[in-house]
């Protein structure tokens, strides 16, 4: 689940990352601002779900992939859309 929160007066919004994976010890996210070196580590919930909270530039698209348990990486099927990526694959791409 992707959450957006729109502010008139700031050059950024809020965006929430939500995701269920079932035995995931742990949830990056990679690419965003064009970042795919310095991972944001999502926080796992009580019921078992990983979130967490972003300021992402407002009227840009930005392409990201969660990385589960260290080795597998997957797309967000809340994601806006998906773009092909240099590895034969897609990414997940944002639109704020």
């Amino acid at each position: 689940m992707i959450q957006k929160t729109y502010f008139k007066t700031k050059d950024y919004s809020k965006v929430k990352f939500s995701i269920n994976v079932e035995n995931a010890e742990t949830v990056e996210i990679f690419g965003l601002n064009n970042d795919w070196n310095t991972p944001v580590e999502l926080k796992k919930k009580k019921d078992g779900s990983f979130s967490c909270d972003l300021n992402l530039p407002k009227n840009t698209s930005q392409e990201f992939k969660y990385r589960i348990n260290g080795t597998e990486w997957i797309n967000d099927p809340a994601a806006d859309s998906e773009s092909p990526n240099v590895y034969g694959g897609t990414n997940s791409v944002i639109s704020v």
